[in-house]
């Protein structure tokens, strides 16, 4: 029991220290979206490059790509499949932990893009406290948070194996990032917009896993 304690603590720790790490990522993107860094000359370098047009059914597969980063479909599944997790395991630590995530997710995003108001590409021009709502790309968050919690619910709930837990994890981002590369052509968000999403999502994401290694738990297998 003591060994198993004290490999929470470790697994703790180094969760704690990434969270950091990404938080400070995301702190250095918003300053340079904020002072038109170095850093923004990218976006409009990415956004005035042509860019495949996809009608049709292919049109119709680009826009059902983008909605894997929605909030309601990310909500949903995330909370749907925390409460059965709940209810197997006879726990409530599932939907606590999918709760937590998804409060932290919206207030901390949702205070950025008001806080900053930036607008979107398809606006015609970039500008911050203008009523946008661009920076930080929810659907970057929303995948990588929301895809991530459920990752993990089912890596320390369900007899998966390090294999399988690095598969689930290849496939958090692979998600993100297929809606990062449907939102730059769908020009839907600039880049600096779904790098933010994609570090603050990361943060929020390690952080919870922190805090879930903090306080012990009988139910789960890992």
């Amino acid at each position: 029991m003591q060994r198993l304690l004290e490999n929470r603590h470790a697994q703790m720790n180094r969760a704690l220290r990434w969270s950091i790490l990404l938080l400070v990522g995301f702190l250095f993107i918003t300053q340079q979206v904020m002072t038109n860094g170095p850093l923004v000359a990218y976006d409009e370098e990415i956004n005035s490059q042509s860019k495949p047009q996809f009608a049709g059914f292919a049109g119709f597969i680009l826009r059902r790509l983008d909605d894997l980063g929605l909030r309601g479909l990310t909500a949903t599944t995330l909370l749907l499949s925390a409460v059965f997790i709940a209810y197997r395991f006879k726990t409530w630590r599932p939907l606590n932990l999918a709760l937590l995530s998804l409060l932290a997710l919206n207030l901390v995003v949702g205070t950025a893009k008001l806080f900053l108001g930036r607008t979107k590409p398809r606006d015609g021009f970039d500008l911050l406290h203008a009523g946008g709502m661009s920076y930080p790309s929810g659907h970057a968050s929303n995948a990588v948070l929301s895809w991530g919690i459920l990752a993990y619910l089912i890596y320390r709930y369900a007899h998966v194996n390090r294999f399988q837990g690095r598969l689930a994890t290849a496939g958090v981002v692979t998600i993100s990032l297929t809606i990062c590369i449907v939102s730059l052509i769908r020009h839907t968000h600039w880049f600096t917009d779904l790098l933010g999403g994609l570090f603050i999502g990361s943060a929020l994401l390690v952080a919870v896993i922190a805090l879930d290694r903090y306080v012990p738990s009988k139910s789960q297998l890992h």
